[in-house]
């Protein structure tokens, strides 16, 4: 099993955390909320969404949780915002009363959980009748062409690589989505898609990020041998489209869903 390290905050920001800001207003646009409500983020990181929704939704408060201690701390340490509280929570018992918030969301987070079914569950009972639950997700099956170079790479150099790809698809897929929010009892749910662009400055702008160690692919090369790590990299650099200047200009698609609490 490649280890899922999603603690050291500073790896994490410079591997994923940067493109999760870039798409979380993104959501928020399509979401669409009323100003004046209370927002729950679930599975917050380092406050990428939270942030986001402080800056343009206008709320009265928002409360994020998280599993991790050192992402619940840098959330509060990156979101100076006296509206905004972070709690370190277990996303499928979450520490709120039935009806707390009007709009409970998650970013980039669902695939992660143990028991996504169990977690939507609770985004639902803890906000008010009426209510919003949304989440976006990476569509790893298609639309992550960081993470697709990445690991055709890697089954490349090591045939039984653990592709996180087909791993996370069965929950980054819209079918699925759909299920889970009408699962928990969401009516009117809607699944669309928003995308941005993930543009490195050169090769190792791109490689760099995954020699931190946070997230299923950067363990995967953590626990290469260096002749494999040094195949793969030079693998991805024979195959990532570059640009004259150096640069490098990929894609990340999410896909969003969407309920309201009944």
């Amino acid at each position: 099993m490649v280890p899922e390290r999603w603690s050291e905050r500073d790896a994490y920001e410079a591997y994923m955390g940067r493109w999760s800001r870039r798409v979380a207003p993104l959501f928020l646009r399509w979401l669409a909320a009323p100003a004046g409500q209370r927002w729950l983020d679930v599975g917050c990181g380092t406050g990428a969404l939270s942030g986001a929704v402080l800056d343009a939704a206008a709320p009265v408060e928002v409360t994020g949780v998280d599993s991790s201690p050192a992402f619940v701390t840098a959330a509060a340490e990156r979101v100076a915002d006296p509206r905004a509280r972070f709690r370190v929570a277990d996303a499928s018992a979450l520490p709120l009363s039935d009806g707390e918030v009007d709009v409970a969301v998650s970013g980039l987070a669902l695939n992660f959980v143990s028991e996504p079914g169990r977690a939507v569950q609770e985004m639902a009972r803890v906000t008010a009748p009426g209510g919003i639950v949304a989440a976006y997700v990476w569509d790893y099956a298609e639309g992550m062409e960081m993470l697709r170079y990445f690991w055709s790479a890697a089954v490349t150099v090591d045939p039984a690589a653990p592709d996180e790809l087909d791993r996370f698809a069965a929950v980054c897929r819209p079918d699925r989505l759909r299920a889970l929010w009408t699962g928990a009892g969401l009516s009117r749910v809607t699944v669309d898609a928003v995308a941005t662009p993930t543009a490195f400055t050169s090769f190792d702008d791109f490689w760099t990020p995954f020699l931190g160690g946070q997230g299923p692919a950067p363990g995967f090369v953590a626990r290469l041998e260096a002749a494999d790590r040094n195949r793969l990299r030079d693998l991805l650099r024979s195959r990532l489209p570059v640009a004259p200047d150096g640069s490098i200009r990929l894609t990340a698609r999410a896909w969003t869903v969407r309920g309201t609490a009944t």
